[in-house]
């Protein structure tokens, strides 16, 4: 697996939570527990209270928009999308043993 880097653009521009917007028009706000680079792509790791409570995560690619501000973009390929939260996992561990 890549070198796991952690990074900190996200909670730099939004602080450490973030609202999301569904399809729906529904809002849920997320904690920025990690944004963090694998190889040449950047995730996110966010967690709803409820999400903390249970360990869990959501992890999303970070993308630049046409503005180079980030944008949050769903991870469809589920084997992608585990090992964002393997490589979550190991950063985590290289952090706090």
């Amino acid at each position: 697996m890549p070198e796991v880097t952690r990074l900190d653009r996200l909670q730099k521009l939004y602080g450490a939570e973030i609202t999301l917007i569904a399809d729906d028009g529904s809002e849920e706000t997320y904690r920025i527990a990690a944004e963090f680079r694998v190889g040449e792509t950047v995730y996110a790791a966010l967690q709803t209270p409820a999400m903390r409570k249970a360990d869990e995560a959501a992890f999303y690619h970070v993308i630049d928009n046409a503005n180079g501000l980030p944008e949050l973009e769903s991870i469809d390929d589920e084997d992608e999308w585990e090992a964002a939260a393997e490589a979550y996992d190991e950063l985590l561990f290289a952090e706090h043993g």
